[in-house]
């Protein structure tokens, strides 16, 4: 594990209010794709916004895995999941260099990481009509929210391509059309399924 990677994440989230974590729009907004039960990976998971999310539905019975580089935001997340009696397993791991875990799953959410090279893995981790839901940083940007290191951000359709053989479901990405000011700009989104 890059040390000062791991430093940067852990100082990042030393004072994380894992109250304040919300999903990703993606997913909050398509909340009726899910299936009613089913083991769900929170990948990168920072604050766990998503891992809340999918333990707090009233429609399904998930169980979630949340992984993050940083011991420190996910012994917060553990502490409120066991708080709050929220079914949330926390896991340390580097997935850039130990990649996944070897499990299968219903459901990964994935937001605001990119690492390109996970992508053949991820698409294996899916259980037949499992679900991904990844939302991140597009190239095509309207202002300099964001990385600035364009490595962290993804070309024009580039995640549909990254995500094959997956069937997508659902795919936005409004670059620099029309008015920018309206509309998800500076990210891409999208919802695959695994047949």
């Amino acid at each position: 594990m890059g040390l000062d990677k791991l430093k940067k994440w852990n100082d990042a989230y030393q004072n994380a209010d894992i109250a304040l974590a919300i999903p990703a729009q993606v997913l909050k907004e398509n909340e009726f794709l899910l299936p009613t039960k089913g083991l769900a990976l929170d990948l990168a998971c920072g604050r766990g916004g998503n891992a809340l999310f999918l333990a707090r539905l009233n429609s399904a019975n998930f169980q979630v895995d949340a992984v993050d580089i940083s011991p420190v935001v996910l012994e917060q997340l553990k502490n409120y999941a066991n708080l709050h009696d929220l079914p949330i397993d926390c896991y340390v791991r580097d997935v850039e260099s130990e990649g996944l875990l070897k499990k299968e799953y219903d459901v990964i959410v994935i937001s605001y990481f990119l690492c390109r090279d996970l992508f053949p893995e991820i698409v294996a981790a899916l259980k037949p009509n499992g679900l991904l839901f990844y939302q991140t940083w597009a190239q095509d940007k309207v202002d300099d929210t964001g990385p600035k290191n364009p490595q962290f951000r993804l070309e024009p359709t580039e995640l549909l391509d990254l995500t094959k053989p997956l069937v997508p479901l659902y795919y936005q990405e409004n670059g620099m059309m029309g008015d920018v000011a309206k509309g998800l700009r500076n990210e891409a989104m999208l919802i695959a399924c695994k047949k």
